[in-house]
């Protein structure tokens, strides 16, 4: 068996442009071009895994990525890996959980993603920024030196961004009615979202490199090209409808209860504020 290359979330946000981009990149270098792809999926009869499939040198493998063992990843030979992590509560056990199988393997680099870099601090707020904090800082420590590890930090992601304007717009559309309008952004912060295809593909380029030892350790803030911000927002959905939107909430964060009430994360998880302090 041949080295491997591992995505973890072959058909998620991020992990489809990794996979989509990866195969060419290999092809036109001497050192990776034998290397295999393994997509890793939860269904491999879902849509999204079997069009990745057709995509040469593409093997896409059904498994849950928590269930990775030192073992299997030997078996695999898997040599580098990309992962992009849940972000239940329960984030922390299971990633490092990864990271320690993928030491004692001797995989040779891991690509991550991570969150907003400023809320990436051990006081933030809510739990998962914290989370990708203390996983950054255990595969700093010298216990894992042997691990080369690059962690990629989105401003925030252009879908889930606008996602809210887009079914503001639908809904307005369809009633003639206006409800609400609720968007998780500042009203005069400026934020350049990214393309969650375009951080994948920024991924796929340091999993191709032939040395990525200058990147090891590094935590990039990867930004979009263009600010908005969301009265900005507001001003696109009112061309969109003809007239000026009447209600508008910034800084709606009433998801994340909402998650938590649909048994996010499993039972027994207690409620996890994010205060709005701390997006300012």
């Amino acid at each position: 068996m041949v080295p491997t290359i591992l995505i973890v979330g072959a058909t998620g946000n991020t992990g489809r442009g990794v996979t989509e981009a990866l195969p060419a990149l290999l092809r036109g270098n001497h050192v990776l071009s034998t290397h295999r792809i393994l997509a890793l999926t939860r269904s491999s009869d879902s849509r999204a895994a079997q069009r990745l499939a057709k995509n040469p040198g593409v093997e896409v493998v059904e498994k849950n990525w928590t269930d990775i063992t030192a073992d299997w990843l030997r078996e695999h030979q898997v040599a580098r890996a990309f992962i992009a992590p849940h972000n239940a509560p329960n984030q922390f056990a299971e990633e490092s959980a990864f990271y320690v199988a993928a030491l004692n393997a001797g995989v040779e680099y891991v690509v991550r993603i991570s969150t907003t870099a400023a809320t990436v601090r051990p006081d933030f707020g809510s739990y998962y920024p914290r989370a990708h904090w203390a996983i950054e800082t255990l595969l700093g420590s010298a216990e894992f030196g042997a691990l080369k590890w690059t962690s990629l930090q989105p401003n925030a992601f252009l879908d889930g961004y606008l996602a809210p304007a887009a079914q503001y717009i639908k809904q307005y559309r369809q009633t003639g009615e206006q409800g609400t309008l609720s968007l998780m952004v500042a009203k005069d912060a400026p934020v350049a979202p990214n393309d969650p295809n375009e951080v994948g593909a920024f991924a796929a380029h340091l999993l191709a490199l032939a040395d990525p030892t200058p990147h090891s350790g590094a935590k990039y803030v990867l930004n979009g090209p263009e600010d908005i911000t969301g009265e900005q927002i507001v001003q696109l959905i009112e061309q969109h409808i003809g007239t000026k939107v009447k209600d508008v909430v910034y800084q709606d964060i009433s998801f994340i209860d909402a998650l938590v009430t649909s048994g996010f994360g499993g039972p027994g998880h207690p409620r996890l504020s994010w205060p709005l302090s701390n997006m300012d």
